[in-house]
């Protein structure tokens, strides 16, 4: 069923001519004489690119923490250094990449004019249409810097007193630590109130006043509360499942301190995914239920299967989505005389992911 590539190949090759000047760019590629009327592609397996969002965070214990409760009533101070990572989010998207063992010629018949759009990686995308199928690209996370720390900045250090300073006991700076938090908090609600001996000369000066006091409170607080500080990492894996279902395959680790790592690196704790055959693909049936033949020449395509693919952590889903997937269908064919038909030739366009046929119909004059 696999048609001969020949020498016509190589002239195929010179044949294709860029879209434009970029190497990523896809290609159009014309049958003619040069390349014996034939037109080569292969034909994808469906890659899976798994987009894995997880938030790192790092618990400090503040100064005062034991003194937390009597002097501000926090009942849940930050008692003990700690880190813990969470798998906020899953990404996945299907991407078609070169089958080594699908590659096609699809053969015209002379004098035709039937031209392919191409990937880069020589995956068809449209046969008689200047553009492949229009997908949309899913949303992906963005990484997020660690969040500031209160205690970091000059208003840390302005919310400090001298007597605070000079005192050698823990206990009597938690003390004057939170008589200078309810100061400052008098001092906000006088401002606010128009109060103030001494007001800010206008709303500017008064943002930035009330900004500094709300810093040097913050910055006390977290002595009593301690500082939980927190950042997003994005990580791109990819998988490509072969024909069977899959369980528990550790596609990446996610460590505390070190974030997403290689599945092979045991410092983090596993990622897994599961995939569940929904449909394998068959071949079509004539009407009197034999499979049909593929066609001399044809245009290979593929009919996809469906699965089902499962990512979790910690034994939690944390994204099931279900895919087309090339590998759990089959390659069938379609007569190249639909794209040389001299009053009505057809146009096809193709799924990248997966090689299917996606829209087959009159090329629109």
């Amino acid at each position: 069923m696999r048609q001969t590539l020949n020498a016509a190949l190589a002239a195929l090759t010179l044949a294709a001519a860029p879209l434009c000047a970029s190497a990523q760019t896809s290609q159009k590629i014309t049958a003619g004489k040069a390349s014996e009327y034939g037109l080569q592609y292969s034909l994808p397996l469906t890659a899976l690119d798994i987009y894995l969002e997880a938030e790192l965070t790092e618990e400090i214990p503040g100064e005062f923490y034991n003194y937390a409760r009597k002097h501000l009533g926090i009942s849940d101070a930050i008692t003990q250094e700690g880190r813990s990572a969470v798998l906020r989010s899953v990404t996945i998207v299907p991407r078609g990449v070169p089958d080594a063992d699908q590659r096609w010629l699809a053969q015209f018949k002379n004098g035709t004019s039937a031209f392919m759009i191409l990937s880069p990686e020589g995956i068809p995308l449209a046969i008689n249409a200047e553009s492949g199928a229009e997908t949309s690209a899913p949303a992906i996370a963005a990484p997020k810097a660690k969040t500031p720390s209160p205690l970091e900045g000059p208003a840390a250090r302005e919310a400090v007193t001298q007597d605070m300073a000079r005192s050698a006991s823990v206990s009597k700076k938690a003390e004057l630590a939170a008589q200078r938090i309810f100061e400052l908090r008098e001092t906000r609600s006088d401002i606010l109130s128009g109060q103030a001996d001494n007001p800010p000369a206008d709303g500017n000066a008064m943002k930035l006043v009330l900004d500094n006091l709300g810093a040097q409170e913050a910055a006390l607080t977290a002595m009593f509360a301690g500082v939980r500080r927190s950042q997003t990492v994005v990580e791109k894996v990819t998988f490509v499942p072969d024909s069977g279902e899959v369980r528990g395959k550790i596609v990446a680790r996610l460590s505390a301190v070190d974030g997403i790592l290689d599945p092979s690196n045991l410092a983090g704790a596993p990622v897994t995914l599961d995939l569940r055959i929904l449909e394998q693909a068959t071949l079509p049936l004539t009407e009197k239920g034999e499979e049909k033949t593929f066609p001399k020449g044809g245009v290979a395509y593929r009919i996809p299967g469906r699965a089902e693919v499962t990512v979790s952590f910690a034994g939690k889903p944390v994204a099931s989505q279900e895919v087309d997937l090339a590998q759990l269908g089959v390659v069938f064919g379609l007569n190249p005389a639909l794209f040389t038909d001299k009053k009505e030739p057809y146009s096809l366009v193709f799924d990248p992911a997966t090689g299917a046929a996606l829209v087959l119909e009159p090329v629109k004059q």
